[in-house]
Formats: structure tokens, C-alpha cells, sequence
């Protein structure tokens, strides 16, 4: 069996006749990946991916073949600079120093542009996956405290349960002790 890239050819023309179709219906490239990942047992993300990489294989005949008058193409990766990179760190590490989740400050810091939004919101869990030190450089500089990790902040959670579950019973026995108290008061009526 002749494959390419991993999908056999019969597989690899399928999802390009697929896509081809759904994108002259109007449908998004995402949608288009989620919903063949879904119909083939196939994550998004593999979809995606096996898709740009077919979409590069143009030396391929059979590629050029499958591809031939369908007019898809992928637009050029344009990476970050390594300015753009730092510049794009302090913003969106500023915005969440005000409380805002991952996402929302991408979102301010993108004014909104979908694209643009999606870049920053990859490039930022890329750096905090492979150079957690130059996310600390940055909000050091921004003057921006050093972020809690998953386990510090489950383990505030796990202490700010633990008081309430102790002041939930101490109010309990409070509220027990001032009831005697009072029937004490009153000469033992209740």
C-alpha cells in the first residue's frame, strides 16, 4: 500500500475532495477539520496537519494530481520575530496580572483579530511549554509577579477548603454553645 505522508492514497484524496467541497460551500477550514477528524476517528489537530503537510508535497505527482484544479493552497507561516515575541510576552502577561484568563488577554492584546489571535494564543503555550525561563525574564521585566503553578495554586484551593470546612463546624458548635447558653440564662426554660 502506497501512502503518503501516512494516509493511504485513497485517504489522502478523500480528505482533499472533502475539504475542496466544504470550502466551496462556505464552510471553514476548522470546521472541515473537526468534523472529517470526527467521521474518520481522527483528532482535529491530525487532520489540520496532515493537510498542510500534503498541501508542501507538491514535488509529489500524486499529490499534484489530487490537488489538480482545486485551487487550495496554504498561506505563508509568518513566525515571530524575536522582538515580537518579548513585545507580545509583556502584553498578554500584563493582562493577566489584572485577572483575565489566557484567552481574554490574547484577545485584548489582539484587538480582536481572529488570526492574529490564534497565532499569539500558540506561540504563548509553545513558550510556556519549552522556554518557561523567557516567560519569567519577561514578566520580571514587565514587573509582573512570577505566576503560580498548577500545583501551588490546587494546593491554596485545597487550604482555602480546608478553612472553610473548619469554620463551617466551629460556626456549628458556636451556634450549639450560645443556644445552651442562652436556655442556661433563662433558669433552664426552653
Amino acid at each position: 500500500m502506497n501512502k503518503i505522508n501516512g494516509y493511504t492514497e485513497e485517504e489522502a484524496t478523500g480528505l482533499i475532495e472533502y475539504i475542496y467541497s466544504g470550502k466551496n460551500a462556505g464552510k471553514t477550514l476548522s470546521y472541515l477539520f473537526e468534523t472529517y477528524g470526527r467521521e474518520h476517528n481522527r483528532a482535529k489537530g491530525s487532520v489540520r496537519n496532515y493537510y498542510y503537510a500534503f498541501l508542501k508535497q507538491q514535488q509529489d505527482e500524486r499529490v499534484r494530481r489530487i490537488l489538480a484544479g482545486k485551487n487550495l493552497s496554504a498561506g505563508e507561516i509568518r513566525p515571530f520575530t524575536e522582538e515580537e515575541t518579548d513585545e507580545m510576552l509583556k502584553k498578554v502577561l500584563t493582562e493577566k496580572s489584572k485577572g483575565m484568563s489566557v484567552r481574554r488577554a490574547i484577545r485584548n492584546v489582539s484587538a480582536g483579530d481572529e488570526k492574529l489571535m490564534l497565532r499569539m494564543q500558540n506561540k504563548y503555550r509553545n513558550l510556556l511549554k519549552k522556554q518557561p525561563e523567557r516567560v519569567r525574564k519577561a514578566a520580571a521585566e514587565a514587573g509582573i509577579p512570577e505566576e503560580k503553578t498548577f500545583l501551588q495554586r490546587r494546593l491554596e484551593h485545597e487550604i482555602d477548603a480546608l478553612y472553610e470546612r473548619i469554620a463551617a463546624g466551629l460556626k456549628e458548635e458556636n451556634k450549639r454553645l450560645r443556644a445552651e447558653l442562652e436556655k442556661l440564662r433563662s433558669g433552664g426554660k426552653a
